[in-house]
């Protein structure tokens, strides 16, 4: 930040603000362009009327120059009335960016919108060069280390510039090895056969397995974590993770260090907490068994079961986490799966949106979920596949909103995307007998948006005029 400077307008020196304070008249701004001055007085920390000294004129340039807009700022005094003399940071008139295929343009110019770089916006070089930074990085986490990213300022007419942006992606260096050491229960060629990326191959060319990139490492390490933990090495562990570079940077060599630990067993599996339902309703979804291999997909598996089947029976918000008791003596986990199930839900209001056609009640007789009833996610969802099955909609979404004010209450809204529902056909044959045969045919499966279906179909021949009309509602019934 530029250093505070009191100028002067007049015969004044500074010691003239030290020794007296001076009641402000006037404040007048100078050097405004694009900002107005309502902008300058809503920052500065000093009105007319007030008795300023010097210390309170260094504080006034500080509270301008936070505001980012002003590349200088000067003050100073003529007679009682208080002058402000500015230079704008000029404004960004356009930005583009050329030489990228990665990275998409629109991606690379929300990030720079984020880091306050856009059409519009105060030009300021530090963030500038901070997003230069930041995009040569997110190429090289795509494994193009020889990534350059240059940029131009170009001064515009009335205090604006041009931002260009050029980007050269380099070539994304290929995987030359990948070791894995601290493996003894399983080979490299099993874990590899986890990994999305592999050493270079002959294939390579056509999958690109072999461009490295850091996200794609960090879903690989996760694979290998899962592997082992699913086959009950629970203390498994990646010790360490090295990336080497050739000097050229073309060529990469990944090596992971892992602690495989033992196998460990199920020992008892509990439930535990606030349990709500019975448990006989509850015990056939939990996946680990005792003395079977312990396997954390199946941990996981149950308290997503579990979560549902509360969900099923009002309990919405229900939390279930799995807590393991290590034995390593025994080498043995016991596992309590911990029920919070919170307040019961209850469904306050159903609504419906994307429905133009369709009438509100044709919707709602699907609905198996009914208001005032406990929400049970089972329910919702068979609600929706339903209003699916009508045919009247290309897809059928439903969103859950919580009620304002109470912790057990939510509201459904089905949102629906309509589609034609009905056909017409026409139809000409020959027959030798009855010569030439003309047909016609309409149907609607959704008359006027009633739901009912109403059809009209009409040949004619030489010797047969046949008209039939068939009409069905669903619901003669109530049910």
């Amino acid at each position: 930040m530029k250093r505070f400077l009191v100028g002067l307008l007049v015969s004044v020196s500074l010691g003239a603000f030290a020794a007296e304070r001076i009641v402000v008249s006037d404040i007048r701004v100078e050097g405004l362009q694009r900002i107005s001055a309502d902008t300058v007085f809503a920052a500065l920390p000093l009105n007319v009327g007030d008795r300023v000294s010097e210390d309170m004129l260094a504080q006034a340039a500080r509270s301008l120059f936070r505001t980012g807009n002003f590349d200088d700022i000067k003050i100073g005094r003529d007679g009682d009335v208080l002058v402000i003399i500015v230079a704008e940071r000029p404004s960004i008139s356009e930005i583009t960016i050329d030489g990228n295929k990665a990275i998409k343009s629109e991606a690379l110019l929300d990030g720079l919108k984020n880091a306050g770089l856009s059409e519009g916006q105060v030009f300021k070089r530090s963030t500038l060069e901070g997003m230069r930074m930041e995009l040569t990085r997110q190429y090289v986490s795509q494994g193009r280390y020889d990534a350059s990213i240059e940029t131009d300022v170009i001064a515009q007419p009335r205090n604006r510039v041009a931002v260009s942006i050029h980007v050269n992606e380099g070539s994304t260096a290929a995987i030359k090895h990948i070791n894995i050491v601290g493996n003894h229960a399983f080979s490299d060629d099993e874990l590899l056969d986890e990994f999305e990326l592999k050493p270079s191959g002959m294939f390579s060319w056509i999958t690109s397995s072999d461009k490295y990139a850091r996200e794609k490492l960090k879903g690989d390490l996760e694979k290998l974590s899962s592997w082992y933990l699913d086959r009950g090495y629970i203390k498994f562990n990646i010790d360490s993770t090295q990336v080497a570079i050739s000097p050229d940077k073309e060529s990469v060599y990944i090596t992971a260090n892992i602690s495989e630990g033992d196998v460990y067993n199920v020992g008892k599996v509990e439930l535990s907490g606030d349990v709500v339902l019975p448990e006989d309703q509850l015990t056939p979804y939990l996946l680990p068994k005792p003395e079977e291999t312990f396997s954390q997909v199946k941990v996981t598996n149950t308290e997503e079961l579990l979560t549902k089947r509360l969900g099923n029976d009002g309990y919405n918000f229900a939390r279930v986490s799995a807590i393991p008791e290590i034995n390593d003596d025994e080498k043995l986990v016991d596992l309590k799966f911990f029920i919070d199930p919170g307040k019961r839900t209850y469904v306050r209001r159903i609504d419906f949106s994307g429905n133009h056609r369709t009438s509100d009640e044709v919707l709602r007789r699907e609905m198996r979920q009914m208001e005032s009833a406990p929400a049970s996610q089972s329910n919702i969802e068979l609600s929706r596949i339903r209003l699916e099955r009508l045919g009247f909609f290309k897809e059928a979404k439903v969103e859950t909103r919580e009620v304002p004010g109470t912790d057990d209450m939510i509201d459904l809204e089905y949102v629906v995307e309509e589609q034609s529902s009905g056909s017409l056909a026409a139809s000409v044959g020959f027959s030798q007998d009855s010569g030439l045969i003309l047909g016609a045919n309409i149907q609607q499966n959704n008359f006027f948006g009633t739901g009912k279906q109403v059809g009209i179909g009409l040949s004619r021949s030489n010797f047969l005029t046949n008209v039939s009309f068939n009409y069905m509602e669903p619901y003669y019934t109530e049910d």
